[in-house]
């Protein structure tokens, strides 16, 4: 029997009552589970964290010692237990190291996704798929209106800009998929990265991903007209509002986010809404819940077939 209270929300995040333990927490717990690095699913100061080699390797680099006080690296496909739950990690093709969440109690499955994403991406591991009974889905973009361009299209546009290019993109994940699909589909392009991407960058390289030619920043290069390509995390880019002699584009799947109407750069790590719907049909759920967006279209869209819950 499906436990409706099986994984809920109180104020440090989403919690499994069940077994005493947080996925993604907002605050520090006793028992985190973290599906990937990014900020806003892996904070410092938990106790116990269980998560992948990569995204405990990406912790290490953005919080030290404070990362955790015991972590627990696990593997993808190797089951564990918290309490009486059994949990396995399953990528979730959003960054190296994402998983998706397989939680198994009292014969339910119940398979919590992250962030996850379908598209080839060269960097990270692929999704992967396992059916459940629960479906726990992230919303961020699931709107029939939201279908996601082709990344290759979108990263070839670059080819039709000849001088340089200032691209904004978040520092952990995009960046370096940018850096391998500009080596790959502009390769006459020169890849310059700012001084605090390239740290991140090492730690692809340790995690044996080569992700493409590219260079630290050097201020004299940019002087000239040789179609450079410097990609700058968003605070940086918001600084440059008013740089001259580039073309300044955003790689993101946010429409606020692109610089103007007539340069955009669509690339996202995030399911779009026919990537969810083929989620439900690989993972056969009876129920969906859904969270970290607006689930009403999915509601409406599975009235009849599917039960859906919005939990957040």
């Amino acid at each position: 029997m499906i436990l409706d209270d099986f994984i809920a929300y109180n104020i440090n995040g989403l919690y499994c009552r069940y077994a005493d333990f947080y996925l993604d927490p907002q605050q520090p717990v006793g028992n985190a589970v973290i599906s990937h690095a990014h900020a806003d699913h892996a904070i410092a100061g938990n106790h116990n964290v269980y998560a992948t080699e990569a995204t405990l390797a990406f912790m290490e680099l953005r919080y030290g010692n404070k990362k955790a006080k015991v972590s627990y690296t696990v593997p993808y496909h190797t089951p564990f237990k918290i309490g009486e739950v059994q949990l396995t990690f399953i990528s979730a093709g959003h960054m190296p190291g994402s998983a998706q969440i397989l939680m198994e109690y009292k014969g339910v499955r119940y398979l919590y996704t992250g962030d996850y994403k379908l598209q080839p991406d060269d960097t990270c591991e692929p999704i992967e798929w396992v059916k459940a009974d629960v479906l726990i889905t992230e919303t961020t973009f699931a709107d029939p209106s939201t279908q996601h361009p082709d990344p290759v299209k979108e990263i070839q546009k670059l080819n039709d800009i000849k001088i340089n290019i200032l691209l904004g993109a978040y520092s952990l994940g995009k960046s370096q998929r940018l850096i391998s699909m500009i080596n790959k589909y502009a390769p006459q392009k020169t890849v310059l990265v700012h001084h605090r991407i390239m740290p991140i960058n090492s730690v692809y390289k340790k995690l044996g991903y080569d992700i493409g030619a590219h260079q630290v920043y050097n201020r004299k290069l940019m002087k000239e007209q040789k179609e450079y390509v410097y990609i700058v995390p968003p605070f940086t880019f918001d600084s440059y509002i008013r740089a001259t002699g580039v073309k300044r584009l955003f790689a993101s799947g946010w429409k606020n986010l692109q610089a103007n109407a007539q340069d955009t750069l669509f690339i996202s790590d995030h399911v779009d809404w026919n990537d969810i719907l083929e989620a439900v049909k690989q993972v056969q759920p009876q129920q969906i819940w859904t969270l970290h967006g607006d689930g009403r279209q999915l509601k409406e869209y599975f009235k009849n077939d599917i039960f859906v819950k919005i939990i957040g």
